[in-house]
């Protein structure tokens, strides 16, 4: 019980219960810890010596464990949620919250030495990050580094991060009136590379720094860059959000299962690379699926809201779907989406879409492939409330320059001269008339049709030169020619006999009838 009380900081939220006056709590453990959740519970009802407050616990949360599961909290009229285990930080819309990180094991004395040999081997300043499970020892690290770097004169400059807070308030996390103007005064529209600062704020001399739940400070004169990151921890999604944000940053990784130390983070650059394929995939798209991935995480109405313009300024069609945790088999009931924006926290936001039918992208990387103009520098962002604005995206406008695309493997949208236009016309019209192909030459005009003024004019008029025979009715399936569900699903959908069929059925045949137990044409056994 000794070790459930240390563990699980007993004392330290039974003071935060009481000091609130708190009598509805809810207690969320994720899967990995639901072992103790009711050893949890009695030892912090016995610490709270009854007083009339009840305890609730959660497991099997709506979205995601490192999120606080408001949902299931208002489902019991809870005032606060207690949460235990991992945690990725994100403020929350109505709840406070009390964060119980717990105390994962590390070897103090294996991981100075590493961190020692590191500062050794490297000439860079070095910033210690953590998981915030390894949080607790952090000062006894500190501790040891300095006694070490006395003995062996080292003086390489050694930074540590701290956690950020333990206690949420809904009401000290910042508007989304605040969001939008810090937003709009740090960042600029034409340059999406500050938006990878907006994690980062200027406090006088000093540039401090919050992500994951860790905040820290370096000199204004110096640059995140020329820091070398030094994670202790596990090889997770915390991880994976520091690595991608900073990935311009020399990292290394303690494993602390292990006790040695990890240079190799080539996985994560791969996924960077995917995920800018991703990108140049989602510009091709039609119709665009946003998926709900938080119901909690303060700001998320704006970004889905923000969203909506964006792919309605591109000239698209959005579906806004709330499913839950998304899988598969959810996704694969909505197949006219090509692609899907999933809004969700930083830590859960990077979804494996490998096996899904169509490709699911960030708010980040919608922002890039659906905004023309914009250009991916390598920066990363994978919390979305830093993408938070106030300004409404205008209509995308016909642009004069051709868009390529790596998907297609050419050039899309593009404006060419009407003579231009006549004379390809021309010279396709030629090498039909001299070529033995199954395609057949529809009338072609160039002088009484008006053709639109847009980019894909020669396109429009090459496909009324190609027109193949006995098109498939189906072709907008397969050929991405769909711009809504309704569109789609139009092809899609089975309507019966028509006059479209050119020969119909030479018999029609009855059914069976009756109850699938038995059928009227079978003998009943006595």
């Amino acid at each position: 019980m000794d070790n459930i009380s240390s563990r699980y900081e007993i004392p330290r939220t039974a003071e935060f219960l009481r000091g609130r006056a708190y009598t509805r709590v809810a207690l969320q453990f994720p899967d990995e810890l639901l072992k103790d959740a009711a050893p949890v519970a009695r030892a912090l009802r016995r610490e709270l010596g009854g007083g009339g407050t009840k305890l609730f616990v959660m497991a099997d949360t709506a979205y995601n464990s490192c999120c606080v599961d408001e949902v299931g909290a208002s489902a019991i009229d809870a005032q606060c949620v207690v949460h235990y285990g991992h945690s990725c930080m994100s403020p929350t819309s109505n709840l406070p919250a009390f964060f119980v990180f717990g105390k994962a094991p590390l070897d103090v004395g294996a991981c100075c030495r590493s961190l020692l040999d590191c500062s050794r081997e490297s000439n860079k300043p070095i910033l210690v990050l953590c998981g915030l499970e390894y949080a607790h020892a952090l000062d006894d690290l500190k501790g040891a580094a300095a006694e070490l770097c006395k003995s062996d004169s080292c003086n390489h400059e050694i930074q540590y991060a701290d956690v950020m807070c333990s206690e949420m308030s809904p009401s000290s996390s910042p508007t989304a009136e605040e969001q939008c103007r810090q937003s709009n005064e740090s960042t600029h529209n034409d340059d999406l590379a500050n938006f990878v600062n907006s994690c980062c704020n200027v406090e006088g001399s000093m540039r401090k720094y919050n992500l994951g739940g860790l905040t820290w400070s370096i000199s204004i004169d110096d640059k995140i860059d020329d820091y070398l990151l030094y994670w202790i921890g596990q090889d997770n999604s915390a991880f994976a959000n520091v690595a991608l944000t900073f990935n311009k940053c020399d990292i290394v990784r303690y494993d602390t299962v292990e006790n040695q130390l990890s240079r190799d983070v080539s996985h994560l650059m791969k996924i960077l690379r995917r995920r800018y394929y991703l990108v140049e995939k989602a510009k091709d798209a039609n119709i665009i699926g946003i998926l709900v991935g938080t119901l909690g995480v303060a700001g998320y109405l704006d970004i889905i809201e923000q969203m909506k313009n964006v792919i309605k300024a591109a000239g698209k069609k959005s579906y806004t779907l709330v499913m839950g945790r998304p899988n598969s088999a959810k996704l694969a009931n909505f197949p006219e989406c090509e692609v899907f924006v999933y809004v969700s926290c930083a830590q859960t936001a990077l979804l494996d879409s490998k096996e899904f039918l169509a490709p699911v992208i960030t708010p980040f990387e919608a922002v890039l492939a659906f905004s023309r103009g914009r250009e991916w520098t390598g920066e990363y962002l994978l919390d979305f409330k830093d993408l938070i604005t106030s300004e409404k995206p205008e209509v995308a406008s016909r642009s004069t320059e051709a868009r390529f695309s790596f998907i297609k493997g050419g050039y899309v949208e593009d404006d060419f001269p009407q003579a231009l236009i006549v004379l390809v016309s021309w010279f396709m019209y030629v090498f039909l008339l001299s070529s033995k192909s199954y395609l057949y030459f529809d009338h072609l005009s160039t002088e009484n049709e008006e053709h639109p003024e847009t980019s894909l004019a020669l396109a429009e008029l090459t496909e009324k030169a190609l027109s193949v025979r006995n098109q498939n009715n189906d072709a907008v399936l397969y050929q991405g020619g769909a711009k809504s569900a309704i569109d789609y699903l139009k092809a899609r959908s089975y309507r019966g006999l028509t006059g479209e069929y050119e020969v119909a059925p030479d018999t029609v045949l009855i059914g069976r009838t009756g109850r699938a137990a038995v059928y009227s044409d079978e003998k009943t056994k006595q």
